[in-house]
């Protein structure tokens, strides 16, 4: 495990298109799907990531708190010739044993992620209505080992803001996490 910092899609981008299978049930699913006038947040992850794992919990309660306002979406990156627990058939797995039902979209040739500059798992990134980008950057300040609670508090006040039309903080911190496993 490298640490790596995300570096940080600059805020105002419009959601690179995207084409790629959802391992859940595999069908195809495209960026356009999310231009339905709902904030989408768009998640990319990896199965064994500690950092990732770390979240679990968390994400389960955001998507429980905020999957019927917003689009949720992960994506892994991940070579999965040198990491197989990676693959598509342990993503759905994983989901399954989650209890996770929002998309999980392989990215077989890695362009999704590098159009995203995503450098680690996880890194979350934030859309409006209009499908720009609002927030990008880590969950919260915990990590692995930290002994710092995990609160989600930086992503859920990015998304309350979003959602009761305040302004989100331009002072956004980077994800931090597991370098992105390139082929």
């Amino acid at each position: 495990m490298a640490l790596t910092y995300s570096s940080m899609l600059e805020l105002g981008t419009k959601i690179p298109h995207f084409e790629l299978k959802n391992v859940l049930d595999d069908s195809i699913y495209t960026s356009s799907i999310l231009t339905n006038e709902k904030p989408s947040l768009i998640m990319i992850i990896c199965n064994h990531c500690p950092y990732v794992i770390h979240y679990h919990e968390e994400l389960k309660r955001m998507n429980h708190d905020l999957g019927d306002q917003i689009d949720f979406l992960a994506i892994s990156s991940n070579d999965i010739e040198n990491y197989p627990q990676d693959g598509p058939d342990k993503m759905k797995e994983m989901f399954s044993d989650l209890g996770l039902t929002f998309p999980y979209l392989y990215d077989e040739t890695q362009n999704v992620a590098k159009s995203f500059k995503a450098e680690c798992t996880p890194e979350f990134y934030l859309f409006d209505n209009n499908d720009i980008l609002v927030y990008r950057g880590r969950m919260d300040e915990s990590s692995p080992g930290n002994d710092i609670g995990i609160t989600g508090d930086d992503l859920r006040n990015a998304c309350s803001n979003l959602l009761n039309g305040n302004p989100i903080s331009k002072e956004q911190y980077p994800s931090m996490g597991c370098n992105i496993k390139w082929k």
